[in-house]
C-alpha cells in the first residue's frame, strides 16, 4: 500500500506542475529577447530570470485582465551564463533575478521519469505475484509455499457412489475407507488401524476422478483437491512447501482426505531421466510428500486418494505399505458394467422405446466410462439435429461409430476409380471377418469415409476379452492383410489406404515376440524393454544376434498372414467381388446383409441411388399445387369463355 501512495502522490504533483506553470514559448536568438523586452505593451511589468540554462521573460497583466501570464524563454549555455548576465543587467538596468538551479534539484529532475517507470512496474509484478501466489501471513514472497488445494464438503460435490457404476469391486474398497472415517473406533476395537494411502489405478476414462468426487460426496469430512502439477512452479521448493502447507490444514481438518489427482507428476521414480547430477524441483515435493504420509500417526485420521495412470513409473517408496496401503484398479468395465454405466448416463437424456441398452453395450467392448458418457451424449446432440422427441437407436448405433472412428463425411465425393478401390478393400477385410472362424463376428462394412479412413469394417465381439488368444490374434492379421491384397487384384495397383491396416499387423507381431513369448525361435522369454520412459536411451537386454532373430520372426509372422490371406482372397474371389459391388451400390451394408451375399442370395434392399431417386420425387410432390378437382370448374383468364371440348 505504501508505493501505492507513493507513485499517486508523485503523479499528483506532476499533474498540478503542469498545471499551474504556463508553457514558455522558445526564443531563437538574443536579439528576439531584446526586443521583446524593449517591446511596448499595456503589460504592467516584465520579470527577467536568468537560469543555468535558460533566461526566462515573463510578463504580468494589469488587474482585471483576462488570460494567463506570457512567458518567453531563450536557451543559453551554461558556460555563456556570465556574458549574458551583463547584458540582462545592461537592458533590465538592474532588475532581474537569478535562480541558480542545485545539483540534487538536476539530479532528481533527471531521475524522476525513470522512478516513476520503476515504481509502476513493482507495483503490477506485486500484484501479480500475490494473485498468483494467494494471500497469506508469509507476505509477497512467502504466499507462493500457501497450498492450491480446492476443499469440497457433501453439499457442493454433486456426485455420490449412484453415479458411480460399473467398476463395484474399487466402490466396495473405497466404502470401506468411508466407514473407517465414519466409526473408526469400530475398527481399532480388534487392533486395526486406518489406511493411510490408497492409490487408485486405471487407464483414463475409467472412473478415478469420478470415484473421488462421490467419495467426497459420500463423506461427512473435510475433502481436500488438488493435482500433483499444482505442486510445481518455477521456484525452487515452493512444491515441497506446499506440500507442507496442505498436511498441516488437514491435520487440523482431522479426519479428512486428501486427494492427489495424476500423483505422477510428482511421484515418478527418484533417479532417471533429467535429474542425473543435479537439483530437482520434483524430487524436493516427493521427498517432502513421503515424509508427511510416513510421519503420521495411527490416530490422525488424515487418508490420502491418489490417482494415476502410470503406476509403472511411481517410485517404489511411495507404493510401499506405510504410505499407500492399499492399490485400487479401477479397469475398463464389462458387458454388465457397461449396461449399468450407460443407465446412469441415459437418465439425462430421452429414449425411445426402441433403445436397448443391452445391445449397445454388446457393441462397446474395451470402451471406458468417459467413452461411454460421450457416446450418449453425441446420440442425444444428433438427435436434437434431427428434431426427434427422443433418442433413438440408430442414433445410439451412429454415435458409437464417431466416438471409436469420427464422424463420417457423407458429403465427401470420390472419383469412380477410387470409390471402386474402397469397395474391394473394405470387402477383404468384411469377407474374411466372415469365413475365419476365430476371427471376431463382422457387425457392418461402410465405404463411407469416417474419420481419417475411407471406409471401414466393423466387428462386434462375442465376450470380453482379458486375453489375447494366439488363434485370434491370427485371425485378425489375416483379416487385415486382406483389404490390401483385395484391392491389389481388383485395381492391379495398391495405395496408401492400407496404411493403418500395415501399423496393426506389424504391431501386433512385434507384441507377439517381444512380450507374448509366442515365438518357438525365442521361446518363453520377453525382450521387449520396461516401459518407465525415464531413460533418453531405449534399454537393450539383448544381443545384436536376437535382434536380427527378433527382425526375421516379426517378418516370417507377417508373412505368414499375408499368404493365407492371399489364398483365401483367391478361394473366395466371387464372394469378395459381390460384396464390392454391393458396397457401390448400397454404400453400406450389415452382418446380414453380407451373410446372404455369401450364400449367393438377393439382397432385395434399394440401392443408394433408388433412395436418392425416391426422396428427389417426393421433393417434387411436396412442392408441386395441387391440382383442382374434376368436378370443379378450370379457373380462366378474365373475360375468356370455356371451349366446348
Amino acid at each position: 500500500m505504501s508505493a501505492v501512495v507513493v507513485l499517486l502522490v508523485v503523479l499528483m504533483a506532476l499533474v498540478l506542475t503542469s498545471t499551474l506553470s504556463s508553457p514558455a514559448k522558445p526564443l531563437t536568438s538574443w536579439l528576439e529577447f531584446k526586443n521583446y523586452y524593449a517591446s511596448d505593451s499595456t503589460m504592467r511589468e516584465k520579470i527577467v530570470e536568468v537560469r543555468d540554462s535558460s533566461i526566462r521573460a515573463v510578463t504580468e497583466r494589469f488587474p482585471g485582465q483576462e488570460g494567463k501570464p506570457v512567458v518567453v524563454e531563450l536557451a543559453i549555455s551554461p558556460g555563456d551564463r556570465e556574458f549574458y548576465l551583463k547584458e540582462v543587467n545592461e537592458l533590465t538596468g538592474g532588475r532581474f533575478k537569478q535562480v541558480p538551479t542545485g545539483v540534487w534539484q538536476s539530479v532528481l529532475i533527471s531521475l524522476l521519469p525513470f522512478v516513476i517507470i520503476i515504481l509502476i512496474i513493482w507495483f503490477f509484478i506485486s500484484r501479480m505475484l500475490r494473485s498468483a501466489g494467494g494471500a497469506g501471513p508469509g507476505g509477497m514472497l512467502g504466499s507462493f509455499g500457501k497450498s492450491r488445494h480446492r476443499m469440497f464438503t457433501k453439499e457442493n460435490t454433486g456426485v455420490t457412489f449412484a453415479d458411480v457404476a460399473g467398476i463395484d469391486e474399487a466402490k466396495d474398497e473405497v466404502t470401506e475407507i468411508i466407514e473407517f472415517l465414519k466409526n473408526p473406533k469400530r475398527f481399532m476395537k480388534l487392533g486395526g488401524r486406518i489406511p493411510r494411502g490408497v492409490l487408485l489405478i486405471g487407464e483414463p476414462g475409467c472412473g478415478k476422478t469420478l470415484l473421488a468426487k462421490a467419495i467426497a460426496g459420500e463423506a461427512e469430512v473435510p475433502f481436500f483437491s488438488i493435482s500433483g502439477s499444482d505442486f510445481v512452479e518455477m521456484f525452487v521448493g515452493v512444491g515441497a512447501s506446499r506440500v507442507r502447507d496442505l498436511f498441516k490444514q488437514a491435520k487440523e481438518s482431522a479426519p479428512c482426505i486428501i486427494f492427489l489427482d495424476e500423483i505422477d507428476a510428482v511421484g515418478r521414480r527418484r533417479g532417471g531421466g533429467y535429474s542425473h547430477g543435479g537439483h530437482d524441483e520434483r524430487e524436493q515435493t516427493l521427498n517432502a510428500i513421503l515424509v508427511e504420509m510416513d510421519g503420521f500417526g495411527s490416530a490422525d485420521g488424515v487418508i490420502v486418494i491418489a490417482a494415476t495412470n502410470r503406476a509403472d513409473v511411481l517410485d517404489p517408496a511411495l507404493t510401499r505399505p506405510g504410505r499407500f496401503d492399499r492399490q485400487i484398479v479401477v479397469p475398463r468395465p464389462d458387458v454388465k458394467g457397461r449396461v449399468e454405466i450407460l443407465k446412469v448416463h441415459a437418465k439425462k437424456v430421452k429414449l425411445g422405446p426402441d433403445v436397448d441398452l443391452e445391445r449397445v453395450a454388446r457393441a462397446t467392448p474395451m470402451f471406458s466410462g468417459a467413452d461411454l458418457a460421450a457416446l450418449i451424449n453425441e446420440a442425444a446432440i444428433a438427435a436434437t439435429l434431427h428434431n426427434k422427441d427422443f433418442v433413438e437407436q440408430e442414433d445410439l448405433e451412429e454415435a458409437r461409430d464417431k466416438v471409436k472412428f469420427g464422424r463420417a463425411r457423407k458429403s465427401a465425393r470420390r472419383e469412380k476409380d477410387d470409390n471402386r478401390l474402397t469397395a474391394y478393400h473394405e470387402a477383404g477385410h468384411a469377407v474374411l471377418q466372415s469365413i475365419l472362424p476365430d476371427a471376431d463376428p463382422l457387425h457392418k462394412v461402410t465405404i463411407i469415409p469416417r474419420g481419417n479412413a475411407g471406409g471401414a469394417t466393423f466387428s462386434l465381439p462375442e465376450r470380453d476379452r482379458m486375453g489375447y488368444g494366439l488363434r485370434w490374434l491370427k485371425a485378425t492379421m489375416r483379416v487385415l492383410c486382406g483389404g490390401r491384397i483385395a484391392e491389389e487384384k481388383a485395381i492391379g495397383d495398391v495405395s496408401t489406404g492400407a496404411s493403418m491396416d500395415i501399423a496393426q499387423v506389424t504391431n501386433l507381431a512385434r507384441m507377439m515376440v517381444l512380450e507374448w513369448g509366442m515365438s518357438p525361435r525365442l521361446g518363453f522369454v520377453r525382450y521387449a524393454p520396461s516401459d518407465t520412459r525415464e531413460m533418453f536411451v531405449p534399454e537393450k537386454d539383448y544381443s545384436d544376434q536376437t535382434a536380427r532373430i527378433i527382425d526375421e520372426e516379426i517378418r516370417r509372422l507377417v508373412d505368414e498372414a499375408y499368404n493365407e490371406a492371399q489364398r483365401l482372397i483367391e478361394a473366395n474371389w466371387d464372394k469378395v467381388v459381390a460384396v464390392a459391388e454391393a458396397l457401390l451400390k448400397h454404400e453400406t451394408l450389415g452382418s446380414e446383409d453380407v451373410r446372404r451375399l455369401l450364400n449367393g442370395e438377393p439382397l432385395g434392399k434399394p440401392t443408394v441411388s433408388d433412395l436418392l431417386a425416391a426422396e428427389a420425387r417426393r421433393d417434387a410432390a411436396q412442392n408441386t399445387p395441387p391440382r383442382p378437382a374434376p368436378d370443379s370448374p378450370p379457373e380462366l383468364p378474365p373475360g375468356m369463355m370455356p371451349t366446348p371440348a
